[in-house]
């Protein structure tokens, strides 16, 4: 690949405004995270102090988890460690729950840091987690653009909120 090199697009790019962050108001995360009588319809499967673990609506795979902060934070390095710390305890409480469950080859784990990224919701930090298994790209995301999710957001909260909170 060639590379071509403007460095006086820096002086356009540098008027871009944050047109990405979203309010509160807007953010289904803090939605989730201030409705503590709803988890499951909300889809929260773990609370922490600082953070927590909500199943993704729109999954990539079966078992997809978002781990985030209860502050409405869009960038990473605003975490304090505290967050950081008790997101990545998370994190091990839910791939160790899902291979309990789901016993996946492997995991994805990583974040869209801001719109250009690919973040769905830039304005408020959050770690993907995504099971994986041999062969789970098929035929049909290749040939027809369509992931098969065969498991539903309903079996998969139970499974994963039972074990999660077991010993809370």
């Amino acid at each position: 690949m060639d590379v071509m090199w403007s460095p006086w697009r820096s002086q356009y790019i540098g008027t871009f405004k944050d047109e990405v962050e979203k309010s509160k108001e807007d953010c289904f995360i803090c939605a989730a995270a201030q409705d503590l009588d709803n988890d499951k319809e909300r889809l929260v499967v773990f609370r922490g102090k600082y953070s927590f673990a909500l199943l993704n609506k729109y999954p990539y795979n079966n078992g997809h988890v978002m781990i985030t902060p209860y502050r409405h934070i869009g960038d990473f390095e605003l975490l304090n460690s505290d967050e950081m710390n008790e997101i990545m305890q998370i994190a091990q409480k839910v791939v160790s729950a899902l291979k309990t469950i789901y016993n996946p080859h492997g995991f994805n784990i990583g974040a869209n840091i801001g719109q250009s990224s690919g973040a769905g919701l830039p304005g408020h930090f959050h770690l993907h987690l995504v099971p994986r298994w041999s062969g789970d790209t098929s035929f049909m995301s290749t040939l027809a653009d369509i992931k098969v999710v065969s498991i539903s957001l309903d079996d998969t909260w139970n499974s994963l909120y039972g074990i999660l909170n077991e010993s809370k």
